[in-house]
């Protein structure tokens, strides 16, 4: 099944998405607000899921705060640029059917990663992401709030597949959430079992 990223760009169009955030980097632009925001969340050297992983570039600055990562990307051509960050363990996998066999502290799906799914096939995803976390693990995600995919159809979605939403940011530095606001960063967490 194609995903939404993959009906709409071609490789050039991937290696133009990479080259843009070459360029930032190399202009200063602040792109670890996403790694600032996770690292917060877990212990140190905790173990995390990047997925919709993209470059690495969020996954390689978790490893750089002692975090061990492993990265999982449906597109071939960021998963390769991806691989160059000899710091990441990188996938190419769908994430409605991912199965890595083991879990994770913690799970990320950055930059726009659920509204660039196949629409319907967001639950699937989570129920995946769900499948790899440990108990009590935190999943966090962030997407513009012009899309197809909303916040309201998250919320749905997690509810159904068993996660507890604990917070919701317009930003990734932790803006109050509005309702208006053009983004949306949630922390979502597996129930951990009672003993």
């Amino acid at each position: 099944m194609t995903t939404r990223w993959q009906a709409e760009n071609s490789a050039d169009d991937s290696e133009r998405y990479i080259e843009r955030f070459d360029r930032l980097a190399e202009q200063g632009v602040d792109l670890h607000g996403e790694a600032r925001m996770v690292d917060a969340l877990v212990s140190p050297a905790s173990s995390i899921l990047d997925a919709g992983c993209g470059t690495g570039r969020l996954g390689a600055e978790l490893a750089r705060r002692g975090h061990r990562v492993t990265a999982v990307d449906l597109d071939p051509v960021l998963a390769e640029a991806a691989r160059a960050r000899t710091e990441l363990e990188v996938h190419v996998a769908d994430l409605t059917t991912l199965d890595l066999g083991r879990t994770f502290d913690a799970a990320v799906a950055a930059g726009n990663v659920l509204v660039y799914m196949n629409p319907g096939t967001e639950r699937a995803a989570l129920e995946r992401i769900w499948a790899h976390l440990t108990e009590g693990g935190v999943f966090v995600t962030g997407f513009a709030t012009d899309r197809e995919y909303t916040v309201d159809a998250l919320d749905t979605d997690l509810e159904a597949v068993g996660f507890a939403v604990e917070h919701r940011f317009s930003t990734w530095d932790l803006k109050p959430w509005r309702a208006d606001a053009d983004w949306a960063v949630t922390v979502a967490r597996k129930p951990a079992l009672l003993a």
